[in-house]
């Protein structure tokens, strides 16, 4: 048998900047974008080059603005670049909760706009011929059996009140029959949900930003946002200066400590994702159907099969600050937990990286000033909402307002304690939940 001392991930960073994973090591040609250099002007700034950014600049662009995007490092070294690949169907939170919190009309626009994110996804893809693997289908697996019931029952509310009938529910032999495991009692499947390779499709958005006329730019760190006059003055870690009329801030968990607004709501944790050796014809043991699948615990399991045949599992967070060194042997036994049968198998690539939570889960959409908008901590459903959300931060600086004003209206208290203590306040919270997982 092949333990964690025999694994083999790479660590660190790619020499393209982006994390040593399986998605770099797939990657599709992307020029590279020059550091900014001097002092430049714009319609608008856009800081972050994952899909939040990326489809604002887009939007933007096409629309005749002149954009500049900067970039701290490449253009999808961010969560945008590294996640799951995951591309799912509404809100964070299922809509019974989203409609407590926002009430029923609302809650159905937000529905709406959750499936207009998918089909902006897909559209996207065929729009600009994106090599990025793009399959259909995501299964939700419930850990433990009094789950089940809420599930289904939850997809007769997506076909009753939604008129979505895209979900069916999975009874315990109906899960096993299509994810290899006996550690899941039932769940639901999502037929218009799926996957995809994200770090492709970050990378053929950021060509067609460039397409579009958009200035990116990468290696360019912002240090400093002051609002003066009629715009934002933006300064970075290299001494160049952006003046624009208009600041969009698209980091998410990697903007922590640029703006203290951001910072109440918005909290970066770390995250890991591991892939096998090719697996052959075990591969379809794993996942009969080449869906996705996500699980029902509160520090999620989620895992899909690459398009040559490897298991690609992330499990595990972490909530103290820096990256754990050995991600093979962190995320291991979460994998092993679920698929014992692959105790023999290599594991080719481990990586890690930051992403964004909301206390509640909600993204945090806001209007910082009349110069000032910012989208971000999407707690990981950013696939299917971050390029729409760009758009609609896009429509905003056109003074399209309706759809950006429908996202402020989403709830998202700030962290208890401050910048300074949310982080051990959360801690101690999330560590509660995690625990009641193995329970």
């Amino acid at each position: 048998m092949v333990g964690e001392a025999q694994s083999r991930p790479p660590a660190g960073l790619d020499p393209a900047g982006h994390a040593a994973s399986w998605y770099a090591a797939t990657a599709i040609a992307c020029p590279a974008f020059p550091p900014l250099a001097g002092e430049v002007k714009a319609d608008v700034c856009i800081l972050g080059g994952g899909y939040t950014g990326l489809s604002a600049a887009l939007h933007l662009a096409e629309a005749g603005f002149d954009v500049v995007v900067l970039e701290a490092s490449r253009v999808g070294s961010g969560a945008s670049g590294r996640n799951g690949g995951q591309l799912h169907s509404g809100q964070r939170h299922g809509q019974d909760v989203i409609e407590k919190a926002v009430g029923l009309d609302d809650a159905k626009k937000l529905w709406d706009l959750a499936e207009e994110g998918k089909a902006l996804v897909h559209g996207l893809i065929a729009r600009h011929g994106m090599a990025c693997d793009l399959k259909s289908g995501l299964i939700h697996a419930d850990h433990k059996p009094h789950f089940v019931k809420e599930s289904h029952d939850y997809a007769r509310l997506l076909r009753e009140r939604y008129g979505y009938d895209a979900v069916a529910p999975l009874t315990r032999e109906e899960i096993r029959a299509l994810v290899g495991t006996d550690a899941y009692h039932g769940g639901v499947i999502d037929r218009k949900a799926g996957h995809l390779h994200p770090l492709n499709f970050a990378l053929s958005l950021a060509k067609a930003v460039a397409g579009a006329g958009a200035r990116i730019f990468e290696g360019t760190r912002a240090v400093g946002v002051k609002e003066e006059g009629a715009g934002v003055t933006v300064t970075t870690a290299g001494g160049a200066v952006v003046r624009a009329g208009f600041l969009l801030e698209c980091g998410n968990g990697l903007m922590d400590g640029l703006d203290r607004r951001v910072d109440t709501h918005v909290m970066p944790i770390c995250n890991y994702i591991i892939a096998t050796e090719p697996l052959g014809a075990r591969a379809r043991e794993i996942i009969a159907n080449d869906a996705a699948v996500a699980d029902s615990r509160f520090v999620i399991n989620y895992f899909r099969l690459s398009g040559d045949g490897r298991l690609l599992f992330g499990g595990g967070e972490s909530y103290r600050r820096g990256l754990r060194t050995d991600v093979a042997g962190f995320v291991r036994p979460y994998m092993l937990r679920i698929f014992p049968q692959l105790q023999d198998v290599r594991i080719d690539y481990a990586w890690g990286g930051v992403l964004a939570i909301t206390l509640n889960r909600m993204p945090f959409v806001r209007r910082l000033s009349d110069k000032v908008l910012v989208s971000a901590g999407y707690s990981g459903q950013g696939v299917a909402l971050a390029p729409l959300f760009g758009k609609i931060l896009a429509e905003a600086v056109k003074g399209q307002l309706e759809r950006f004003d429908l996202l402020q209206r989403l709830p998202v208290p700030p962290f208890p304690g401050g910048r300074l203590m949310r982080y051990p306040l959360l801690v101690a919270g999330l560590s509660y939940y995690a625990m009641r997982d193995r329970l």
